[in-house]
């Protein structure tokens, strides 16, 4: 049985804190500290997790990894409307990573959704790794994610990218910015849940609720 909780706590550590975190930050010490201050949740998380049970969160690494680009771009460039351009640029780039991968044997989803089942269990890898063997299923909700995770990153960034160029105050555009980037996150986040309730859901009937790990 799946615990609720699990993907609360992964909502709140990849979206709401880093969230939080930028936005009382930001007033102090602009948009480099806002984004130093958004990682720090998403820092404890991947040592607790690591210290705990010796996993490492895929999804959380993802989104440390755009806000370190972020960063970077923030230290290089010197304008302040090209870096906050830079950021969903570089945003925008993971999704088309994630439409890359789809090229490949075993697209970005695919190792997020491991990671994933690696906390649920002890042995929740190797019975994923089992069923992307097996079932054609499986394989095309993980590709159906991919898809919509990389077109949504890239629309999400599009959108955060044209409000860095045309509105007039910097300030406004950053906290707008910033509100799509979390938010967009949050309704990505939401639809997968959602998507792979009712796949577990298709799951079970097919085989007769006889398969306890596909329960939702």
């Amino acid at each position: 049985m799946n615990n609720p909780f699990r993907y609360l706590s992964a909502l709140c550590v990849n979206l709401f804190l880093p969230w939080i975190g930028y936005h009382l930050a930001f007033p102090h010490w602009g948009y480099i500290g806002g984004l130093v201050a958004s990682a720090v949740p998403l820092l404890v998380w991947i040592a607790w997790d690591l210290g705990r049970l010796r996993h490492f969160d895929a999804l959380s690494a993802v989104v440390l990894a755009g806000i370190a680009l972020s960063l970077v771009a923030a230290v290089l460039v010197s304008r302040s409307e090209m870096r906050i351009v830079g950021d969903p640029m570089i945003f925008g780039m993971i999704g088309v990573a994630f439409l890359l991968s789809l090229l490949l044997p075993r697209p970005m989803v695919y190792y997020l959704a491991r990671s994933t089942l690696a906390r649920e269990s002890k042995n929740g890898a190797i019975r994923f790794e089992r069923r992307w063997r097996e079932w054609p299923e499986l394989v095309g909700l993980i590709r159906r994610l991919t898809v919509v995770w990389g077109i949504g990153l890239i629309a999400q960034n599009l959108a955060r990218g044209w409000i860095s160029l045309t509105w007039t105050n910097s300030q406004s555009a950053s906290i707008a910015s910033e509100l799509l980037r979390y938010g967009g996150y949050g309704a990505l986040m939401l639809w997968t849940l959602v998507d792979r309730r009712l796949y577990r859901r298709s799951v079970h009937r097919g085989t007769g609720g006889l398969d306890d790990d596909t329960r939702s």
